[in-house]
């Protein structure tokens, strides 16, 4: 039987629905590991896990095919990017809700369970359920929950003016979709880098009939802020993905509500992100302007901070924005050194605390995020 022709089996033995677990990974060997352990340690059943290795030139598929097993599936592709590697996953699954994860992200062992409890209370296959999700690096028993006015039972109108008006967000692993909204919403946009979760999840929205918020089931974010990969830099290829990604988002709230509420979010939105393209890319601003007189005010010039206006004075504008820039990734990366070294020696400390008298650790044992110690979820 071809994969795109594998039945749904929407039950387990005892009538639960069946949920699959997607992980598309590329070069994440240093945190594929735990991603798949926080999917098998999931208490909901019946689960499948399915990783997509996206041509990783590492070793993570390797590591991720010491789990294969009956529930674990691994599978490789040629590189093609996240969103190819998330459809690959999808046309291999047959559960009846889906659960994204990526390669180097957490979830708490009942963050399925408890929003599938949720069902319960809201039968409809329509309805969009969200988590609570915290940042952090290396250390995930120190992630930082910190909510957001989308941390919310939300109407998709509403969830997409919080979202753009304020620039907020949901991680992608918060959300548990049915498998009719996902077909509803159709595949992720392979044109997409870096913005691909965002634009997808919005579809799903058009396609719910509304978000249900359910705070007690958790993800772990593994953010590096302007380390990561999305960040959108000078690649030309980003840029432009990032202006279409921002269009269709305009676009869906727009055939949602077309109202002075939803006018200002969009006008901010553009605000929030002209600096990602001002003042190379012209004909992006062009376009960014004479959308912005829809909703009728002009963009105008996008604003430093105050802490860059002495660059601006002396150096002018290029230079002061590029300053703006390199400064928090030289942060982010310092950041990211002390939390890697802090984690290090917190694990040292756990092992030899843990340590049995005749030095043999066992099997059992091999980091303290899968062990009883400062690392458990």
């Amino acid at each position: 039987m071809s994969d795109q022709n594998l039945p749904v089996l929407p039950n387990g033995p005892d009538g639960k629905l069946l949920v699959s677990i997607l992980i598309p990974a590329y070069n994440a060997q240093e945190f594929v590991a735990d991603a798949i352990r926080s999917a098998i340690a999931q208490t909901w059943e019946p689960k499948e896990i399915i990783v997509v290795d996206d041509g990783s030139k590492d070793q993570t598929l390797t590591i991720a095919k010491q789990f294969e097993a009956d529930s674990v599936r691994v599978v490789t592709q040629k590189n093609n990017g996240a969103a190819a590697a998330r459809n690959k996953a999808f046309s291999l699954s047959r559960g009846a809700y889906i659960q994204w994860l990526d390669a180097d992200d957490l979830l708490s062992p009942d963050k399925i369970a408890r929003q599938m409890a949720a069902l319960d209370q809201d039968r409809s296959k329509r309805k969009l359920l969200s988590s609570a999700w915290g940042n952090f690096m290396y250390r995930p028993y120190r992630a930082e929950f910190i909510p957001t006015p989308l941390w919310a039972d939300l109407s998709p109108a509403e969830w997409l003016c919080r979202k753009l008006g304020q620039n907020l967000y949901m991680q992608t692993a918060t959300w548990l979709v049915s498998r009719e909204l996902t077909e509803a919403a159709g595949p992720w946009d392979t044109r997409l880098l870096g913005d691909d979760d965002g634009e997808y999840f919005c579809r799903v929205l058009l396609a719910s009939n509304g978000v249900r918020f359910v705070p007690e089931a958790k993800v772990y974010y593994r953010a590096f802020g302007f380390d990561g990969l999305s960040d959108i830099g000078k690649s030309t290829r980003k840029i432009e993905a990032q202006w279409l990604s921002m269009q269709l988002h305009i676009r869906y709230l727009r055939s949602l509500e077309e109202s002075e509420r939803s006018h200002a979010a969009c006008l901010q939105y553009l605000r929030t992100f002209l600096m990602c393209f001002y003042p190379e890319r012209q004909d992006i601003v062009s376009q960014a302007e004479q959308l912005a007189r829809e909703f009728g005010e002009p963009l105008g010039v996008p604003p430093l901070s105050w802490k860059y206006a002495w660059i601006e004075s002396a150096f002018g504008w290029g230079l002061a924005k590029s300053v703006s820039r390199s400064l928090p990734k030289f942060r982010s990366s310092m950041e990211k050194r002390k939390e890697r070294l802090l984690f290090r020696l917190e694990s040292r400390k756990w092992f030899s605390r843990h340590e049995p008298a005749n030095g043999n650790l066992g099997n059992a044992v091999s980091s303290p995020r899968t062990a009883r110690g400062p690392g458990t979820l």
